[in-house]
């Protein structure tokens, strides 16, 4: 079921990191995310929604500050639109179901099985652990 809220209603719902990252396409600054370092099993939802978007046997230490994973949950958890902000050529991954902005993906991980690495912002996302 998709979410279309006013933007009143996101900044409500939403902390002030989450409303920025989400809502504005705002990035986190490296290495300070919350999941970042999580290596619990699980499933890691849209912080605005609540659908699941990744799944913890998928995230792997990029090491570029991010929690980062080869693959989304499922092929329509997410949705990948062209970047051109900033002067660079990006594709971004949003929440399928919201549109809420999670981070970037690249094809920069070639020992991951997909070769793909999902950039994703750690205000971007909650976790729910298997119990």
């Amino acid at each position: 079921m998709a979410i279309n809220l006013s933007d009143e209603d996101w900044k409500k719902r939403l902390t002030k990191d989450q409303y920025e990252v989400l809502r504005k396409q705002g990035t986190e600054q490296p290495f300070t995310g919350k999941l970042l370092h999580n290596d619990k099993s699980g499933d890691y939802t849209c912080a605005a929604c609540g659908q699941v978007v990744f799944k913890s046997d998928t995230k792997f230490d990029s090491r570029d500050g991010w929690p980062s994973f080869y693959d989304p949950a499922n092929a329509d958890a997410v949705k990948l639109e062209e970047d051109n902000s900033f002067g660079m050529h990006r594709v971004k991954v949003t929440c399928a179901n919201c549109g809420s902005h999670l981070g970037h993906v690249f094809n920069d991980a070639p020992d991951q099985p997909t070769g793909m690495h999902f950039c994703i912002n750690s205000a971007a996302l909650e976790f729910k652990g298997k119990s």
